[in-house]
């Protein structure tokens, strides 16, 4: 599903510790909390272009060619995303995967990354364009929309921008709130005149670009932030989270992954992603 990718902000819990055993020689010798017969997902049902309960998210889609894969079922356990997911999706064991988390975090064991994406600029085309990072004085005074939380809050207030930061809320939970996916208000506003730029995680800013250029007419650009001199890249490797310990199905994951890497990327591409190359610093062309 995110992801647990950086547009949702890790929570400091910890994930219970399930000890790892042997089903039998069909299982692969999984841990027993592993269920081999079904994919079982942990995922948000409400946060596009990640997650549904439709199931039309690009995780959703990824899910499906896993599950193709490994010649099984995928069953669903939602929950919103917010404080306590991954303690109460893994860590309950009631599903075995989550099927985007940034790699490298800490409340769970990632696979291989199966793509590369960064933070990104938005803005309207003829407003603010050619800005590839954040020291673009021409930033200064903007009203700029972010997720409260995610990393470039503190890079703009390590820039002074923060009287130009406008930030919205990093969980949708209110059942009654007109958009419910994640950063889907901000564009919205982009788009309406309200804010002069937004500031968003990759794989969220392509697709509601995309999306609110088509209702609205407006051509909205998107460029991902790759120019940041002397300060750590924007940039995240997104992987599939399963419980510590459970080695053999992040392995059985990391096969799937290899094998089924085209089909992988070529749903990314459909979703609007930017993609960057292996060194993080590139954006991938089409077809590559």
């Amino acid at each position: 599903m995110t992801p647990i990718t950086p547009s949702r902000i890790a929570v400091a819990c910890a994930l219970l510790l399930i000890p790892a055993g042997a089903r039998d020689a069909s299982a692969q010798h999984m841990p027993d909390l592993v269920t081999t017969d079904t994919l079982r997902v942990c995922g948000d049902p409400g946060n596009m272009p990640f997650s549904e309960r439709k199931e039309n998210g690009f995780e959703n889609r990824i899910a499906a060619i896993v599950a193709d894969e490994l010649k099984v079922k995928v069953r669903y356990y939602w929950l919103t995303q917010g404080p306590g997911f991954v303690r109460n999706t893994l860590g309950t064991g009631l599903c075995d995967v989550i099927v985007g988390t940034a790699f490298g975090g800490e409340l769970v064991q990632s696979t291989n990354p199966y793509y590369r994406s960064a933070y990104a600029v938005v803005s309207l085309r003829g407003s603010l364009d050619g800005i590839t990072a954040l020291d673009d004085p021409r930033l200064k005074g903007k009203r700029i929309g972010v997720i409260a939380g995610t990393p470039p809050v503190n890079r703009m207030g390590e820039l002074g921008l923060i009287s130009d930061m406008r930030a919205y809320a990093p969980y949708q939970l209110d059942p009654g709130r007109k958009h419910q996916t994640v950063g889907a208000e901000i564009v919205a506003d982009l788009a309406a005149g309200n804010l002069d730029a937004a500031v968003l995680w990759g794989p969220a800013a392509g697709w509601l670009a995309r999306e609110t250029g088509r209702q609205t007419g407006k051509t909205i650009d998107v460029v991902p932030l790759l120019k940041e001199p002397d300060r750590p890249a924007m940039t995240y490797r997104i992987g599939m989270g399963v419980r510590i310990g459970e080695e053999d199905w992040k392995r059985s994951l990391n096969a799937v992954l290899r094998k089924r890497r085209a089909d992988i990327e070529q749903v990314l591409r459909d979703f609007a992603v930017p993609l960057l190359d292996e060194n993080e610093n590139r954006l991938l062309e089409p077809g590559r």
